[in-house]
């Protein structure tokens, strides 16, 4: 092999978009509407159930579809975007999501509900990617950082304020129909950000037809397929009836590397260059963290509304307004985390993982113990603290997973990483959910012990995380020191990413 070329370009070169703020909104924009729909459903479940006359199974079909087709579209849709243009794909993807919303609003049945969840959930996946993809491209050194922490307050509080949002729509339209208006939401919205995406975004240069490794899709999706299926059906058995897709799942995944490592030995473009991970200073530590703090993160707000409206008996926004206070502290500390994350680096994600963990673990005890009536009120003050831990978790840990990044792979990498959230996000659920019913069956219907045993599980995976971090900033410190001489043509990390003219990754070297 040998080395990299030299870089094409320097941070001086590159001529900011004076467009980039008001692009940057419209993305987020969009890539709220479609992270809050991963959530936003789960309240209108019952809703769904009575207005199409569906069983539970089918319900949750809805909820699970879009996860399952979600994961799916990731990667793929990252390389496309990488390959033929970040704009075009998001155009696309987001006009496909717009239409996919009315139609799942108008849906009749429960079957026609289901199919346009699926393909909502695959014009979800494919737009996500694009998003990270054009933060790489559109900013550099510290407004990187800055736009990272917008982009990381719009993953936090979309997860969080689904269920705010639904049960708002549902109070406001009615229980029979109102659940059609949390998918009609989205059209309006949804129509404007193409229109002003379509003005404000930068058209791609064109050159030559690159090259797609479909092979690489193929296994890729039968892999996240396989993985995925079984645990978004937890609820309804999936686990037991679907457990041999596990091992059919790590077979496709061991081939899809050894397919990957063989397109880069023969020169050819991968849907996945493996180097991200194995020669990309920061990626695969970053990537780590973000899929193991995700399995604690996202399961807990099924739990909490499982909780709060079976167990106490609140309604759906009185449920979704308990869990307020951890969506406006992740929020609020995203967007002072970008700007902080370049002077601070790996120590955010550490002192945000503490907190996380203290917050959740005193969430558990308060539930254990105070009277129903003001539960959430008395949660609040320790939702807060685990919301304002995890704003210091995810933007920063994106901006320091991406920054020695190349713009060219932006998309596929943000893809893969986002995979991995989604999948960690799609364990969390089974295994809070599943600790959450095993305790409440165990225990006699006591639903404070069940809701303190499924937080119990999302404060172990939180500190698992946080031994990730806190092995990531010792190699941080040991790279500052000196230890392991840096290549003294390298470019400064510091400056929060690789210029637009890099064509590959540090440390990477092409055959």
């Amino acid at each position: 092999m040998t080395s990299a070329p030299a870089r094409q370009g320097t941070e001086e070169e590159y001529t900011p978009d004076p467009r980039r703020w008001r692009a940057l909104s419209v993305t987020l924009a969009a890539g709220f509407m479609t992270l809050l729909d991963v959530s936003i459903v789960s309240v209108a479940l019952p809703s769904i159930q009575h207005g199409l006359g569906t069983d539970p199974a089918g319900a949750q079909w809805v909820v699970s579809g879009y996860a399952l087709t979600f994961g799916l579209a990731l990667v793929p849709a990252g390389r496309l975007g990488d390959a033929f243009g970040r704009r075009r794909m998001f155009l696309i993807a987001l006009t496909a999501f717009v239409a996919f919303s009315a139609l799942c609003g108008a849906a009749p049945t429960i079957e026609l509900l289901v199919v346009a969840r699926l393909l909502q959930g695959f014009a979800a996946g494919s737009l996500a990617p694009q998003n990270s993809g054009l933060i790489q491209s559109l900013f550099r050194g510290a407004e990187r950082g800055r736009a990272f922490g917008f982009f990381g307050a719009t993953v936090g509080i979309s997860t969080a304020a689904g269920p705010i949002v639904g049960g708002l729509l549902l109070a406001a339209f009615g229980e029979p129909d109102g659940w059609r208006w949390i998918f009609y939401v989205n059209v309006p919205i949804g129509v404007l950000a193409v229109v002003l995406a379509a003005r404000l975004l930068p058209k791609a240069q064109t050159g030559e037809r690159p090259h797609i490794d479909w092979a690489g899709a193929a296994l890729l999706g039968g892999a996240v397929l396989a993985l995925l299926l079984p645990l978004v059906q937890a609820e309804s058995g999936g686990i037991a009836r679907l457990w041999w897709l596990f091992p059919i799942g790590v077979a496709l995944a061991m081939l899809f590397l050894w397919w990957e490592r063989r397109e880069v030995r023969r020169g050819a473009e991968p849907l996945f260059d493996i180097r991200l991970v194995t020669e990309t200073s920061g990626y695969a530590p970053g990537a780590l963290l973000g899929l193991v703090y995700f399995t604690g993160f996202s399961g807990v707000w099924i739990v909490f509304a499982q909780f709060f409206q079976s167990g106490l008996g609140y309604t759906p926004l009185q449920s979704g307004l308990s869990v307020t206070a951890f969506a406006v502290g992740s929020a609020v500390s995203a967007v002072v985390a970008g700007r902080l994350v370049e002077r601070f680096g790996r120590r955010l994600t550490v002192f945000g993982l503490s907190l996380v963990a203290v917050g959740v673990a005193a969430t558990a005890a308060i539930l254990a113990l105070v009277p129903g009536e003001i539960a959430g009120i008395a949660a609040a003050p320790a939702l807060l603290l685990g919301g304002i831990g995890g704003g210091f978790v995810i933007s920063p840990n994106i901006t320091m997973t991406l920054r020695n990044v190349p713009v060219r792979m932006a998309g596929s990498a943000g893809g893969a990483l986002q995979t991995g959230q989604r999948v960690g996000a799609a364990i969390g659920t089974a295994v809070v959910a599943g600790v959450y019913y095993g305790v409440l069956g165990a225990a006699g219907d006591s639903y404070r012990a069940a809701i303190a045993g499924a937080l119990g599980v999302a404060v172990l995976t939180t500190l698992v995380a946080l031994g990730v971090g806190i092995h990531d900033l010792r190699d941080e410190r040991r790279r500052a020191a000196g230890v392991g001489a840096p290549d003294p043509d390298a470019p400064d990390t510091r400056d929060g990413g690789a210029s637009a003219d890099d064509e590959t990754p540090h440390h990477i070297s092409h055959d």
